[in-house]
């Protein structure tokens, strides 16, 4: 007489064990599906944060404001009490500021400062009847949680010797950890420009040529993007 233990097993128990098999695989596939999407999630972003490239340091010229405006703000466009904008083709100048791994930055100042639609600075050695007292010249923000900034200003222009660019400088906590410039990426002037020129690397000269496009959310206007990637993470 065979043990009880080895006893054929009734026809319930026999649907009841291929259920949990069943339901035990449907586990383990879903299981392995999460992990190798989070895998490959966790390995796209190491590739790109690996694709970075450190913003190349530049220099700041001998034009940053030598008085700085009483209107600071983030849009150059118009300055508190003037009813007239600035004379150029406006434009959304935004990006992030992020460190080497892609991770965004916050409380980093990031300042602007560049030439009007006649090139010149507000600065007292460039001052000149053709300066256009409606811009701004100069304008700082902080970046929040997302490292995100955001400008108003107008799409640079040349000047004597000088291809058309935006001087850029980050701070934090009284500390500078960057300056640099920006350039219209496609203008037949940065080939000869030598401060352009002087940049070694193809892919930091890259990073600093910026599209200046139609912008979508206004019509007639430009919008830019200048991601900004530091090389060493500042201290909070």
């Amino acid at each position: 007489m065979p043990d009880a233990e080895q006893a054929p097993s009734e026809p319930g128990q026999l649907l009841t064990r291929d259920s949990d098999r069943k339901r035990d695989n449907k586990r383990r596939t879903l299981l392995n599906g999460l992990l190798l999407g989070a895998l490959a999630c966790t390995t796209a972003r190491g590739a790109w944060a690996q694709s970075l490239i450190a913003t190349p340091a530049q220099t700041e010229g001998p034009f940053y404001p030598d008085k700085l405006p009483l209107d600071q703000d983030n849009d150059l466009i118009i300055i508190d009490g003037h009813k007239t904008p600035a004379a150029g083709e406006i434009t959304d100048l935004t990006g992030r500021i992020l460190d080497l791994h892609g991770n965004p930055l916050r409380g980093v100042a990031i300042e602007i400062w560049q030439v009007d639609h006649n090139g010149h600075y507000i600065h007292s050695a460039d001052a000149s009847a053709k300066n256009d007292a409606n811009f701004q010249g100069f304008g700082r923000f902080e970046t929040g949680q997302t490292g995100e900034y955001r400008f108003r200003t107008i799409k640079p222009v040349p000047y004597p010797g000088r291809t058309p660019h935006i001087h850029v400088k980050l701070r934090k906590g009284g500390r500078e950890l960057l300056t640099t410039q920006l350039y219209v990426q496609g203008h037949p002037l940065n080939e000869r420009d030598g401060v352009l020129r002087g940049i070694r690397d193809p892919r930091q000269r890259a990073a600093v040529l910026v599209p200046f496009l139609p912008s979508q959310e206004h019509p007639g206007e430009l919008a830019a993007r200048f991601d900004i990637v530091l090389r060493l993470t500042p201290e909070a």
